[in-house]
């Protein structure tokens, strides 16, 4: 029986909905070709466009004074292995999406959706997901993410679109193919084919942790063996430090070395996200030790 919607719409939802559903998958079949890891089910087109609707609402809305902020996961329990589930299963309305915002809008953290009795409800918590899992994003009031999950070893999820507003903005994964595409731009796209940490990656973790503050910033990335970068910098630089902070550099290059799960911990411990003093927590790491 197709999943009814009551009521109007977001309308750019459907036009995403659609193409992140025939994203998704053939990325899915893509996977499941190499891979014999598990992979979630293709939620439908309706799902999708339910769940950015309800997302688009909420991020509207006010909890005690404070904007929703949330990441929405399509799956169902059974796909998602380890969860916290909720004794009732809740309906998925804006009302209900922003008083729950405030316990789940941690990192990591994903509020799990599925349909029940061909309604959609939000039945618990999820912190890791399976391949090939769409995720819409709270990112801001009126900003939505929409994403899914790549590759079973690294927790980035690769984005699909980006609306704001009524604006649509489409991710072209085709852009990596290009010769002259940075690897960093290709890491960020999802599609530099890598399954292990690498370089790219630290980079791209620390540029998050970054912008967790919420107070700006950027990351500029420079040759090695070049010193002209710095005829672009306004001087004196005020929070310069010498010597230069190594300890992400080290652990960019060990692991491409490292098959564990371990790099994690190092890499909060090495930006300074376990709250401890650390030269880290300043930002102002010469980059060339990257």
């Amino acid at each position: 029986m197709p999943l009814v919607i009551n009521g109007p719409t977001y309308r750019p939802a459907r036009i995403i909905a659609r193409m992140a559903h025939e994203y998704i998958a053939r990325h899915r079949e893509q996977v499941r070709e190499t891979s014999h890891r598990t992979v979630a089910s293709v939620a439908t087109v309706d799902a999708i466009e339910a769940v950015i609707d309800a997302a688009f609402r909420a991020s509207l809305r006010r909890e005690e004074g404070y904007i929703p902020r949330l990441s929405l996961a399509i799956l169902s329990p059974e796909d998602a292995g380890h969860t916290l589930m909720f004794e009732e299963a809740l309906p998925l309305t804006p009302g209900s999406l922003a008083r729950l915002s405030p316990a789940v809008a941690r990192p990591g953290l994903h509020v799990g959706v599925w349909n029940v009795r061909d309604q959609l409800y939000a039945w618990g918590t999820v912190r890791s997901l399976p391949i090939s899992s769409c995720v819409i994003e709270v990112a801001a009031p009126g900003l939505l993410v929409v994403k899914h999950r790549q590759i079973d070893q690294s927790r980035k999820l690769v984005n699909v679109a980006v609306l704001e507003g009524d604006q649509i903005k489409i991710v072209d994964d085709r852009a990596s193919r290009t010769a002259d595409c940075p690897p960093l731009v290709s890491s960020l796209l999802g599609c530099d084919g890598t399954s292990n940490l690498n370089s790219v990656d630290v980079l791209v973790e620390l540029a998050v942790s970054m912008r967790a503050h919420g107070r700006g910033g950027a990351l500029l990335v420079v040759p090695s063996d070049s010193e002209l970068w710095r005829e672009s910098i306004v001087h004196p630089l005020p929070y310069a430090v010498r010597p230069r902070f190594s300890t992400l550099g080290d652990l960019a290059r060990e692991s491409g070395e490292r098959v564990d799960r371990h790099w994690e911990a190092d890499l909060q411990r090495g930006r300074g996200d376990d709250r401890r003093p650390d030269r880290s927590r300043w930002c102002n790491v010469d980059h060339r030790s990257i």
